[in-house]
């Protein structure tokens, strides 16, 4: 059977003509998605600026689909999710950015910094720090750095918290040297919880040659130096305060007191404690002069004028209530009720807040049970402040 060439010269131009077809076609649908990604982009932006969430986050599931291979519409949702507390759906976002081949490498990293944040937020510490050692030698690295210190803070691993935060202060990320006497203390009281002295003073001891200007490691060492009996020391450890750390002798006037009382130094540390009190005067030093002031002999009228001339300077109810309570009993009843009231009213004022949340407890913190911060207490009562 011949070929007939006629056929194949009718057949090009058809062929052409689909194959133009179809190009156009391609072409309209083309343009018809790209139209519909921006628009879904800018639709999900206005909302998020109108604190939209919902719809934003709709907008954004639109765009992703409309446009898979754009990473920031990745990004932009994986982020809103984790603000809407939806993170096992920001989890996947970032799982599967990161299961992409043609992921750029500062895109590969920021999906990795992204997941750990995400594990972070969602309490599942043990993938968040496995999440984030990834982010060792990226640009995120220092980010990732506080984060996995923040993780360990919240696991109480004190000592891989000193790691990382001896590895911040090395690159001068700032100065972290009262964060490591923190978490050394916080070893230490481990160590004393299982009656292991010798390892808690040793650490105590590191963590005043570390950081000098730290109180707390000196206060702790005298606690401890207290209860085994060597009065002398836990007094010269917390006289060092004054060098040091004068802002928080208040926190332990009261301790300064008895320990001047069982190593026989009650009128030299009085006389000391009446100094920093003339320059500084608060409750707390107050009352420990008054309790030396009774050892020594003192009467209770002498003692109680303290209060008075403090309430000549400082107009404190706590002061007022401390001078009533040894006020002569001529009505008893009547009295006994005024002190139950003053009492009650002072109660509030002699509690300790924290600076950066607000928070209030009756004690005094190293670091705040509401916002974590550490050394966000001061060391002046609520009615001081």
């Amino acid at each position: 059977m011949d070929f007939d060439i006629s056929w194949l010269l009718l057949s090009l131009p058809v062929a052409f003509i689909l194959g133009w077809a179809a190009s156009r076609f391609d072409l309209r649908q083309m343009r018809l998605e790209n139209r519909r990604a921006p628009k879904a982009y800018f639709r999900g932006l206005n909302f998020l600026l109108n604190e939209q969430q919902d719809q934003a986050i709709d907008a954004f599931i639109e765009a992703v689909q409309n446009d898979p291979d754009t990473s920031e519409l990745h990004f932009a949702l994986g982020n809103l999710f984790r603000r809407r507390g939806e993170y096992e759906r920001a989890v996947r976002v970032h799982q599967h950015l990161l299961s992409r081949g043609d992921l750029t490498t500062i895109d590969r990293h920021r999906a990795q910094h992204a997941l750990a944040l995400d594990y972070l937020r969602a309490g599942l510490l043990d993938r968040a720090e496995e999440a984030l050692l990834k982010l060792e030698g990226t640009p995120f690295e220092s980010e990732a750095r506080l984060s996995l210190l923040a993780n360990y803070e919240r696991s109480r691993d004190w000592v891989h918290a000193a790691e990382v935060a001896k590895r911040l202060d090395n690159a001068e990320q700032g100065s972290f040297a009262g964060r490591l006497a923190h978490y050394l203390c916080e070893q230490s009281a481990a160590h004393l919880a299982a009656h292991e002295r010798e390892p808690a003073q040793k650490l105590l001891e590191q963590a005043i040659r570390n950081a000098p200007a730290a109180p707390r490691p000196r206060i702790e060492l005298a606690k401890l130096l207290g209860q085994r009996g060597e009065s002398e020391q836990a007094l010269t450890a917390l006289e060092a305060l004054y060098n040091h750390a004068p802002a928080a002798l208040p926190l332990v006037a009261g301790l300064m007191a008895q320990l001047a009382v069982d190593s026989q130094q009650a009128e030299r540390v009085r006389d000391r404690l009446k100094a920093y009190y003339a320059e500084t005067p608060g409750i707390d030093c107050l009352e420990a002069i008054v309790t030396l002031d009774a050892h020594l002999g003192a009467s209770s009228n002498d003692t109680r004028q303290w209060y008075l001339r403090h309430l000549e300077n400082e107009p404190s109810l706590v002061a007022a209530s401390r001078w009533f309570a040894g006020q002569p009993a001529d009505h008893e009843a009547s009295q006994a009720l005024v002190q139950r009231a003053l009492d009650h009213a002072t109660r509030p004022l002699t509690r300790y807040r924290c600076a950066a949340c607000g928070f209030e407890a009756k004690q005094h913190f190293w670091q705040c049970p509401g916002c974590q911060a550490w050394d966000s207490y001061p060391a002046r009562r609520v009615e001081e402040l």
